[in-house]
């Protein structure tokens, strides 16, 4: 922290600024009370976003908060309130967009809202592990869990064993719905319909699908909007209509290959997600299919590279910074909620949250009327 210091003009020494006396020791709460005329129970409201203070004294006691660069003690803040807060966030996948962004807005928010984080990284999204997980996350007395990692294949059946008994709030992201679950996700079939809708609007009949790993609950959904939108509008699909990758560029550049193979009318194609879009470009490119005057393709993610793909993918837009934040929101209030009731003590209620965050179209220049 920089001082100001007063230069004397008749020779005299300089003096510090008075907040400069503090500055050889740590700051505490009785100094910022001292300073702003205040109680230190008045400053531990405004510390604490208390609604009880007045505003002009809520200005004051902030200023010089931030003059003394005062930091509550949160290690002493939780001991007194019996929190510590901290949440635990159990990811997996951080070599993918879509988690790695995910916690971007997880860590900001968390952060903005006081909690420090203790995260845990599993090696794959089927870890089956969950008592060690669990064992580790409840012994460091987080006053809260994000279960971050995606639903793939059954990994969600050892925590529903764990689940009943577990009296931490807990809250989970990108999985489908259960009963007492409460759960933040994007609408990935809304996505996937809204792609093909668009598809359907340049006047596409003939539309075929590259799948995620049908194992994950994302490529399950989305596939579930291509079928949708496509019975709506009288198109029948079937087995030739569609392959599956593994959500990377390569599996996208073989699986548009096999696709064409079965499917040669096709002149629209929803991909799951923008890298196995990237790889079906290419190969159009190498075997010179002209996009999108003989093929329109469309991705889903809206990674921040497919505005720069050749041509500019058409993709469907979420955030994933904001389903981080929000996850954290939704958490944060479940913690309070559980601690009012635990206070008053009245029974704490199951949480049938389920939040969620509806995604929209990015128009670009991969996607045109057919035969263009």
């Amino acid at each position: 922290m920089v001082y100001d210091t007063i230069v004397s003009v008749n020779g005299n020494a300089p003096k510090k600024n008075a907040m400069s006396i503090y500055q050889d020791r740590r700051i505490t709460i009785k100094d910022v009370a001292e300073a702003a005329g205040v109680s230190t129970q008045t400053v531990s409201r405004v510390i604490n976003d208390r609604p009880d203070v007045a505003p002009a004294t809520r200005r004051r006691v902030l200023a010089i908060v931030d003059e003394l660069g005062y930091r509550p003690n949160m290690l002493a803040r939780g001991l007194s309130q019996q929190r510590s807060y901290s949440l635990g966030v159990v990811i997996a996948g951080l070599k993918y967009v879509g988690p790695s962004h995910t916690l971007s807005g997880i860590t900001a928010q968390a952060e903005e809202l006081g909690y420090m984080l203790v995260l845990k990284e599993l090696r794959h999204f089927e870890y089956d592990d969950v008592a060690s997980v669990l064992g580790e996350l409840l012994s460091r007395q987080v006053d809260g869990i994000l279960w971050a990692v995606s639903e793939v294949g059954d990994n969600r059946n050892a925590l529903a064993q764990r689940l009943p008994t577990l009296k931490t709030p807990t809250l989970f992201l990108t999985m489908s719905q259960r009963p007492g679950w409460p759960v933040v996700k994007i609408n990935n079939q809304l996505g996937g319909k809204i792609a093909v809708e668009h598809l359907l609007a340049l006047g596409h009949k003939q539309i075929g699908h590259i799948a995620g790993p049908l194992k994950w609950w994302e490529a399950r959904t989305r596939k579930a909007g291509w079928e949708e939108a496509m019975a709506n509008a009288g198109c029948a699909v079937s087995e030739k209509h569609w392959v599956n990758g593994d959500w990377s560029s390569a599996s996208g550049k073989a699986a548009i290959g096999q696709l064409l193979a079965k499917y040669p009318e096709m002149t629209g194609l929803f991909i799951a997600n923008d890298q196995m879009a990237l790889g079906a470009l290419q190969y159009a490119h190498e075997h010179g299919i002209r996009v999108p005057e003989q093929l329109s393709i469309i991705g889903f993610d809206d990674v921040p590279e497919s505005a720069f793909y050749w041509p500019a993918l058409t993709t469907v837009h979420y955030d994933h910074y904001t389903l981080g934040s929000r996850a954290v929101k939704e958490l944060a209030a479940m913690i309070d909620r559980r601690r009012q009731a635990e206070l008053w003590g009245m029974p704490v209620e199951e949480s049938s949250l389920l939040v969620s965050i509806e995604p929209t179209l990015s128009i670009r220049a991969s996607t045109v009327p057919p035969n263009q």
